[in-house]
């Protein structure tokens, strides 16, 4: 294990694209802020560790946890189109209405 001694706005870079930059130390707490990118996933060990424990027991057959059930959760519904937004004109929208023939007369 490599051992680093940082202040508060300095970094340790991993690879190429992996940066962790102290941002804060209050008392025994030190907050971290990591750059990394979109494909590397980034977790508290903690939550590393449920999400393993969750994928063992979903290869188990066991009932589903937090994990996989937030990820089964039907996404929201976007709200209804406002009706009573302005619509921009297209090609198609600058042609006249047709006539309402119960509007003709003889």
């Amino acid at each position: 294990m490599l051992v680093l001694s940082r202040q508060r706005d300095e970094s340790v870079i991993i690879g190429d694209d992996i940066i962790i930059t102290i941002v804060d130390i209050r008392g025994e707490k030190v907050r971290l802020g990591i750059t990394a990118p979109a494909h590397i996933p980034v977790h508290r060990k903690e939550i590393y560790e449920a999400i393993k424990r969750e994928a063992e027991s979903g290869r188990r057959g066991g009932p589903p946890g937090v994990v996989e059930s937030l990820a089964k959760r039907p996404k929201p519904k976007p709200p209804p189109p406002d009706d009573s937004a302005e619509q921009t004109p297209s090609s198609d929208n600058n042609k006249a209405p047709p006539k309402d023939e119960s509007e003709e007369s003889d």
